[in-house]
Order: structure tokens, then C-alpha cells, then sequence
């Protein structure tokens, strides 16, 4: 039997235990009840960065954004794609630097879009500027591969 991988709850910050083998089958925490992937990135704020990015072992991918940015509302779309391939591999948030300027602040965000990957709150790789679908996938693949 292997390890259980510990996932933040992207609803209620609960850490849920899910043996990896049972990782793909949709499952729900066992707080909340609601489910641990949605297809979808995560809205990450100052309240709930740490809790769902900063513990946990899968890795997360995190979008540096604002609303008046063009590339970043360009970059939106293949965003929120990569979420439903990339998950439950890893998973894919969101931070409004408008909004969470402090969050920006923290990693040093210069330029909009900036992608991290962070593990456990650490940050691996980083990627300044707008990608398609095929550049993010290199991008993410490169990044895993070298941890």
C-alpha cells in the first residue's frame, strides 16, 4: 500500500489523506464534502494561500493576474483548459494582484501575467508573460521533471 498524498480542500482548507492509486477518481474532502478538484483554477486571497498552496503534496500552479491586463484576460481561457488536463496531477490557482496586492508582494511579481509552481509553498519554477496551451504544457512538464 502507498502513502496517501495529503490535498488541501480548495472550499474549506481541510487536509484530506488520498491513497494515490484512488487520486482520479473525484475524491471529496472529508469535511466539506465538496470535491477536492473542480476543473477549474482556485481563487487564492491572502486568507487561504497558505492553507491551499503552501502545505499539501501535490504541486500548484499559480497565475499572477489582473483585470485590466489584456495578455493575462487573454491567457485566461487556456488557463482554466489546463485546469481539467492538468488536474488531479496538480493544482491550478489564481491570485488577483489587484486585488491581493500582498500576495504579489510576497513573490515578488514584476510583470502580469507570472506563472508559479510551487511545492509546498516553495516556489520551483517561474514563467513571466502569456503561453498557449502547447507552451504551457512544456513549461509544466520541464518544471515537474527537474524536481
Amino acid at each position: 500500500m502507498s502513502t496517501p498524498l495529503a490535498i488541501p480542500c480548495p472550499h474549506c482548507s481541510a487536509l484530506n489523506r488520498v491513497p494515490p492509486e484512488r487520486i482520479g477518481e473525484h475524491p471529496t474532502c472529508g469535511r466539506c464534502k465538496q470535491a477536492l478538484f473542480g476543473g477549474h483554477p482556485v481563487a487564492l486571497t491572502t486568507a487561504n494561500f497558505d492553507a491551499v498552496a503552501g502545505r499539501g503534496d501535490l504541486p500548484v500552479l499559480v497565475d499572477f493576474w489582473a483585470p485590466w491586463c489584456g495578455p493575462c484576460v487573454g491567457f485566461a481561457p487556456v488557463f482554466s483548459e489546463a485546469a481539467r488536463r492538468f488536474e488531479p496531477r496538480l493544482r491550478l490557482a489564481k491570485v488577483d494582484t489587484e486585488a491581493e496586492p500582498q500576495l504579489g508582494q510576497r513573490f515578488a511579481i514584476r510583470s502580469i501575467p507570472t506563472l508559479l509552481l510551487l511545492r509546498q509553498g516553495r516556489e520551483i519554477a517561474r514563467q513571466s508573460g502569456a503561453l498557449n496551451a502547447a507552451q504551457l504544457q512544456q513549461f509544466v512538464d520541464g518544471a515537474l521533471a527537474k524536481r
